[in-house]
């Protein structure tokens, strides 16, 4: 933030704001059934989190890897193959083995992010649960009123 000047010349600071007292704050109503609801909100935090750095190692590995279409490779080994850099058979068992590597590398990622969503289900399962019940009951209470 810059500085304010006054007539003077001289160089004014602005000034900071001053924390509220804890008599202050219990003088607004704060009560102690308020104080534990900041408990649940931070261990809701800490699973969002957790889950929060599965999704950011997740985009990790997707921007380490690198895709080649099949046709692709198997264009450039017949280059070298022509070119008199490699073998035929050498050339065969190369792409063969980078096709079976990256199925494997395919396969483990889709399966990590299978995890991730079950994991992320799970918990917004945990989280609208209560609600749902409430609507549920709040909705049978209804109907009884109307019959």
């Amino acid at each position: 933030m810059a500085a304010k000047k006054t007539a003077a010349g001289k160089a004014k600071k602005p000034k900071k704001a001053k924390p509220k007292s804890k008599a202050k704050a219990k003088a607004k109503g704060k009560t102690k059934a308020k104080a534990k609801a900041p408990k649940k909100a931070a261990a809701r935090r800490t699973q969002a989190t957790g889950l929060d750095k599965s999704v950011e190692q997740f985009r990790d590995s997707l921007e380490q890897s690198v895709t080649l279409s099949r046709d692709r490779l198997q264009e450039v080994v017949d280059d070298a193959v022509k070119r008199g850099r490699m073998t035929r058979s050498d050339a065969e068992k190369m792409v063969s083995d980078l096709v079976k590597r990256g199925r494997r590398q395919t396969d483990a990622l889709l399966k990590e992010l299978e995890r991730l969503v079950k994991q992320a289900r799970k918990e917004v399962k945990g989280r609208t649960a209560p609600v749902r019940k409430q609507a549920t009951q709040a909705a049978r209470r209804a109907r009884k009123k109307l019959k």
